[in-house]
């Protein structure tokens, strides 16, 4: 969905499909309905058969203030079949943050200014992060006497269990340069021709690298967060054969031996 009333802008360019965060008067908070049109345009691009990396960032010079507290309150005066219209709320964020963390397409978020709670949660859910200096994280959640529910498990898979656990139950804090150093984000720029640079060089390095191949190990990567490596053997043994038997496998192997770039290379 795209136009003046989109709180979520498209523009694609090849196999990328750009989104950005349209809500600049509220530093990009997350109503209900950009929500609905993010998952909305993450479902059509995993089922076009074009698309290979989602991009995401804000506009205004923030990336995202995190969770609407309008639309919260708003929520407890909706008729709703829920019996519990907040939690309802809560939940369809939650499903927002497992749509971006499991896609077999690559995610790269590109976060600067405000980066806060729901917007923390998504910066840690993409596969890459890159940061402007100006990007400025927090978690507010319990300084709100509010819990940060849904990103709990994102925040401890990209920071660890102690690291989350802190910055959780201090309202936690951070400057660019310390989310780099807890990687949190995966590279720094400090002006935006160096953001732009780094985020056409990420984008370059996910399309030279075979579709297929990328949603079968995040998949695997995924499995392999929460089972013991054993467990995964004859599973990741599986997932191998299955993509050196592939038209992907023999079309980058036949590449390699004639030196020569891979049909889905740029």
């Amino acid at each position: 969905m795209s136009g003046e009333q989109a709180t979520v802008l498209t523009r694609r360019e090849g196999g990328v499909l750009h989104l950005t965060l349209n809500r600049p008067q509220a530093r990009n908070a997350m109503s209900l309905a950009m929500v609905d049109e993010l998952l909305a345009a993450l479902d059509a691009a995993e089922a076009d058969g074009v698309t290979r990396v989602v991009v995401l960032r804000g506009t205004g010079g923030h990336f995202c203030a995190g969770a609407d507290l309008k639309d919260m309150a708003a929520a407890r005066t909706q008729p709703t079949e829920d019996s519990d219209p907040l939690a309802h709320v809560n939940a369809r964020f939650g499903w927002l943050c497992a749509a971006f963390a499991r896609t077999p397409l690559a995610v790269v978020a590109v976060v600067e200014g405000t980066v806060m709670g729901g917007g923390f949660g998504l910066a840690c859910a993409a596969d890459v992060t890159l940061a402007h200096v100006s990007a400025s994280f927090r978690l507010p959640e319990t300084s709100l006497g509010l819990v940060p529910a849904q990103i709990a498990p994102y925040l401890v898979e990209r920071l660890g269990f102690a690291e989350a656990k802190r910055l959780a139950v201090t309202g936690g804090r951070l400057d660019a340069r310390t989310a780099l150093t807890l990687r949190l984000v995966h590279e720094l720029a400090e002006d935006d021709a160096a953001l732009t640079v780094a985020l056409a060089r990420v984008v370059g390095e996910i399309l030279a690298c075979a579709p297929g191949a990328v949603a079968a190990t995040k998949r695997l990567i995924g499995q392999a967060r929460l089972a013991a490596p054993e467990s995964l053997i004859d599973d990741a043994a599986a997932a191998f054969s299955l993509s050196a038997q592939s038209a992907e496998g023999t079309e980058g192997t036949l590449a390699f031996l004639q030196k020569r770039k891979p049909s889905w290379a740029p």
